[in-house]
């Protein structure tokens, strides 16, 4: 009685592990950048969750990028350009808007575009 083997080769199991190998290094350079991203959006939340009564753009700026220091985004990825508010009626919009690039292997980059709005509580002063 013969008995037929089955499963995978030696090279058909080393042409899988490259695969899993190329996307785990994928990932291990994109996850920071998301991960980054969402320290932003929980900046941007406690921002506008705190409220902006009176205060100034300068200073709303201001406190954004010390709550952005606090979830640990990089003061290279994010400058005081990349940060907007709009007045509309009677409110304000915050927003955040920033490409990053993120070098990959040889010529390869990856560029990635983030972008996050938020309303504010409150009326800005001037």
């Amino acid at each position: 009685m013969k008995s037929k083997q089955t499963g995978i080769t030696l090279i058909g199991f080393l042409f899988m592990l490259v695969i899993a190998g190329f996307f785990g290094f994928m990932a291990m350079k994109l996850v920071p950048a998301y991960t980054e991203f969402l320290g932003v959006t929980k900046a941007m939340n406690q921002e506008a969750a705190d409220g902006v009564q009176g205060k100034s753009l300068a200073s709303v700026r201001g406190d954004l990028m010390k709550k952005m220091d606090f979830q640990y985004v990089g003061d290279d990825t994010i400058g005081s350009k990349n940060i907007t508010i709009k007045r509309e009626n009677n409110t304000a919009q915050l927003n955040i808007s920033y490409d990053k690039r993120i070098p990959f292997m040889y010529n390869i980059d990856f560029l990635l575009h983030f972008e996050k709005s938020v309303t504010l509580q409150g009326s800005l002063g001037d």
